[in-house]
């Protein structure tokens, strides 16, 4: 049996939204590197210090948004995975806001204003949450047989 007999028709939809994030991902890392540079961050160093760097704060913020980002993955990829197994359309629905909040996070995040990547990026949470909700149902769902 293939795998796809076990899984709905519409999961294809989950894999997209997840592709998605990897290329936002790989994007916000590219963004990282081209704050290295004008801002004099050489590798391997994580984040800038202030009485070294006047520009470390910007750095770091731009750093900070990536990093949060990575902080965040594995467990909205598990949501998303398992949570869409049940029920696909939702979520990918939560799953692309959440990479929509994403992206404004990060870019609010990357003014040198942490408060300005709660502007939209605060949303994402939201997204979160119902990914938690359909993973829970789907598990229950499991449970039940």
């Amino acid at each position: 049996m293939a795998l796809t007999d076990f899984l709905p028709s519409e999961y294809g939809y989950v894999v997209l939204v997840l592709v998605f994030y990897c290329f936002l991902n790989l994007w916000m890392g590219a963004q990282v590197g081209m704050a290295r540079k004008r801002y004099n961050v050489p590798y391997p160093t994580l984040y800038a210090i202030e009485s070294e760097n006047k520009e470390a704060k910007r750095f770091n913020c731009v750093q900070r948004g990536h990093q949060n980002s990575l902080e965040m993955m594995p467990m909205y990829f598990i949501l998303m995975i398992l949570g869409g197994m049940k029920h696909p359309c939702i979520c990918a629905g939560l799953g692309l806001l959440y990479n929509i909040t994403r992206f404004f996070y990060f870019k609010g995040y990357s003014t040198g204003d942490p408060m300005k990547r709660l502007t939209i990026g605060k949303y994402g949470f939201l997204g979160l949450l119902g990914l938690m909700i359909c993973t829970i149902s789907f598990g229950v769902s499991l449970i039940r047989g």
